[in-house]
């Protein structure tokens, strides 16, 4: 082993390594993150200190693979085996915990010591892990990059709003359609193609400014990035849970971009989908234990907006979810759920697949697309995935009692 680290190139090269029972420790990045540049160095120095285990280096974009099989959806990212098996992940610039978690599988760096994290310390000299603590501090992982826009020249900031709104789904990937130029921009089009969507795309290997723009424009520090009227749905991972759930195809039916003739088109003319006029006005808002506490019967009369502003405001903490808290109709859902539930947030609650009106009118009243959608005093906080950024965060709780 030697203390090196090497550059994994197969799962198969991976599998051989594991059947011989070392610790294994894997990191996974991407030449454009500066997060990843830092960390390498820690991960080259701690791999110095533990030349007892193997270090490896896998570039999360090229090598699809690999990071299918770990769920890799920001860098840089680690994955710890020991006797084969895998024991433990790290996200994000964190060399403390990296120290931490390498010594827990790797041993002690001396015969007779116990692991620590002071390993950090042996080969790494004060300058690099002062260098990475602070860009730590200010960056974290690549997926909490700044959302602002104030670095971007106004032109650049008014061209990523047109590529954006240039069609109604809109994918940012490598490559072509025709010709992806990586696994996760395949697979993304292999599903929209399924799905029966029409979609514009934009390779975004031709336009570095384009590129690294979208980062920071939406804060989503990974290709492929999916569009639909204007508003991220997210990039690989999500595209295909959303589409294994199916909730990707009722998004693209809403959002009329599916395709004359697909098999999704049929099935509305058919009347598959239920009809907004059988559901209207009879949206059950719950509490936070799924059960009814007020059936909502308002009158055809009164305009949509009053109607959506009144549920908004019928609680504090309001979630616009399909099913109940107790009984949550789709992951995304229930994941908001045990989110709000782990925080000891009360809240109130709406199933959206009781009132069509309702549904779709909240997309257009709070320009969002997709539910779960989670209020605060009647404020839109966010979907899924910002729910569950702040609860990781740790800021959930406090950003529902401001």
């Amino acid at each position: 082993m030697g203390g090196s680290v090497k550059d994994l190139k197969s799962k198969g090269e991976l599998d051989e390594v594991l059947r011989q029972g070392s610790p294994v420790i894997l990191h996974f990045w991407a030449s454009w993150c500066e997060a990843s540049k830092h960390m390498d160095q820690v991960f080259s120095h701690l791999a110095t200190d533990f030349p007892n285990a193997h270090f490896f280096r896998v570039e999360a974009e090229e090598q699809p693979e690999l990071s299918e099989a770990f769920s890799i959806s920001a860098v840089p990212f680690f994955v710890f085996f020991k006797d084969g098996k895998n024991v433990d992940t790290l996200e994000g610039a964190n060399p403390s915990s990296l120290a931490n978690k390498v010594a827990k599988v790797a041993g002690s760096t001396n015969a007779g010591e116990a692991a620590a994290p002071a390993s950090l310390g042996m080969a790494a000299g004060p300058a690099v892990l002062e260098s990475v603590r602070e860009f730590a501090k200010e960056n974290g992982s690549s997926r909490k990059e700044s959302s602002s826009m104030s670095d971007h020249s106004d032109p650049l900031k008014n061209r990523l709003q047109e590529l954006v709104h240039s069609h109604s789904l809109m994918l940012f990937m490598k490559g072509s359609p025709e010709e992806p130029k990586c696994g996760f921009s395949r697979k993304v089009v292999e599903i929209l193609k399924e799905e029966g969507a029409k979609f514009g795309s934009f390779d975004i290997l031709t336009d570095n400014e384009v590129r690294e723009g979208l980062k920071k424009f939406f804060n989503w520090s990974t290709f492929p990035q999916l569009y639909c009227k204007g508003e991220l749905l997210g990039g690989s991972d999500i595209v295909i849970a959303m589409h294994e759930s199916g909730e990707l195809r009722e998004i693209l039916r809403d959002g009329g971009v599916l395709a004359a003739g697909s098999e999704e088109a049929k099935k509305n003319v058919s009347g598959n989908v239920s009809s907004p006029n059988s559901l209207s006005g009879k949206g059950v808002v719950s509490n936070s234990t799924g059960s009814s506490v007020a059936e909502k019967r308002i009158t055809d009369k009164e305009p949509l907006e009053d109607r959506l502003k009144k549920v908004i405001s019928s609680s504090a903490v309001m979630l616009f979810m399909k099913g109940t808290p107790d009984a949550p109709r789709c992951g995304f859902s229930s994941k908001v759920v045990n989110a709000l539930r782990e925080e000891g947030v009360s809240f109130g609650s709406f199933d959206i697949l009781t009132d069509e009106e309702v549904r779709q009118g909240l997309k257009t009243f709070s320009n969002w697309p997709t539910f779960p959608q989670l209020y605060y005093k009647g404020e839109l906080i966010g979907g899924c995935d910002i729910v569950l950024e702040l609860h990781t965060s740790g800021e959930l709780k406090s950003t529902l009692s401001e």
